[in-house]
């Protein structure tokens, strides 16, 4: 009897051990169109609906997730050192809640920058839904260097990228869904060509997408439909002077650069007699580094250019050995304090001596 229960016993164990620990989910993402197929018009924009499940959602957390569409190469992932531009790209967008569809923001529940979601909330069961422009096969965006290169996903594989939004790497979030193209009717609206502005990384809009068309300003032909944002991507480091012009704008118009919906802002500049403008802006302290968007508004036209552009950290560290004030060497007031004290034991030395020499009785002649 008692050796029948061991048995027993060590089944139950040997069961207990052969079953699996439950495997954390690994975050996976869904993408159909309006035909229920996951493919993208090669010629038209193409709305997608976009699903994710598995995914860190962290209560209170800074930032989210950004869903964007492009391609990635080798281990583009953020989280192992992948960098926009050379690693991935994909179709630049304006990061304000009221893009034209090309970017999302999807936020983790009661973020700090939940309000500027325009993507949702990931749910606390890592589950999150949105949608998402595509413009067509084509579309151009910026290098490291800030050249204007363009990509074709009928010669390379593109797809919908999730990263960690507002420069947070989290390699839990990070994934690459690629996307087949194919024709899906010649009804759909023609998607716009990109923006011919080289290093400009202007949004590729596309004037027939749904949510486009509410986002497009009124204005004259050749005026606000040209006019374009360019950013000098050397200047684009925290703390330091952004370097930016425009072009495209009516002559002698009012022009207003703006950093990131309000961080900063300069204006107003009036435009050349060609319709261009140039400026500066100063990067507040404060900028985080990662993807920024600079608008320019033209009181005129209604012109609203946007450039995306990543702004570095500060490559340079406060020198250690120099004085704000003059440019000293540090060793400077070490020296003065030095001296002082040298003096000073001088003095007490000389008075020493002196009072010693005044109570001497004097010798008799």
């Amino acid at each position: 009897m008692r050796v029948r229960s061991l048995l027993t016993a060590t089944a139950l164990c040997t069961v207990a051990l052969s079953v699996p620990a439950p495997a954390q989910a690994a975050a996976r993402v869904t993408v159909s169109n309006d035909q229920g197929s996951a493919k993208a018009d090669p010629t038209y924009a193409t709305t997608l609906k976009v699903s994710g499940s598995g995914f860190q959602s962290i209560k209170g957390g800074h930032g989210g997730v950004y869903v964007f569409f492009g391609t990635v190469s080798g281990s583009w992932q953020p989280s192992k050192g992948g960098q926009v531009g050379t690693d991935y790209r994909y179709v630049p967008d304006s990061e304000s809640k009221d893009n034209q569809g090309y970017q999302r923001f999807v936020a983790f529940p009661g973020s700090d920058t939940a309000g500027a979601a325009n993507g949702g909330t990931i749910a606390a069961n890592g589950r999150w839904s949105t949608t998402l422009t595509v413009p067509g096969a084509t579309f151009k965006t910026v290098d490291r260097t800030g050249k204007s290169v363009e990509v074709d996903c009928l010669k390379v594989t593109c797809g919908v990228i999730t990263i960690g939004a507002h420069g947070v790497k989290n390699a839990r979030n990070e994934s690459f869904t690629p996307v087949q193209f194919a024709s899906l009717g010649a009804s759909r609206a023609p998607a716009a060509a990109p923006t011919e502005a080289p290093a400009a990384g202007a949004a590729a809009p596309s004037a027939g997408a749904p949510t486009a068309a509410a986002s497009q300003p009124t204005a004259a032909p050749g005026k606000a439909a040209d006019a374009t944002a360019v950013v000098d991507p050397s200047t684009a480091v925290v703390g330091r002077v952004l370097s930016f012009t425009g072009s495209g704008f009516t002559p002698g118009e009012q022009v207003v650069a703006t950093l990131d919906d309000g961080l900063a802002a300069v204006g107003p500049l009036s435009a050349g007699p060609s319709g261009e403008i140039a400026g500066v802006l100063q990067l507040p302290a404060g900028t985080t580094t990662g993807t920024h968007v600079l608008k320019l508004t033209g009181a005129a036209s209604g012109a609203t250019p946007t450039v995306n552009f990543p702004i570095a950290a500060d490559p340079t560290p406060a020198s250690a050995t120099t004085d704000d004030a003059g440019g000293l060497p540090d060793w400077v007031p070490f020296a003065f304090v030095g001296l002082a004290a040298v003096a000073l034991l001088g003095a007490v030395t000389f008075a020493a001596l002196r009072i010693r020499r005044m109570r001497r009785p004097a010798h008799a002649i």
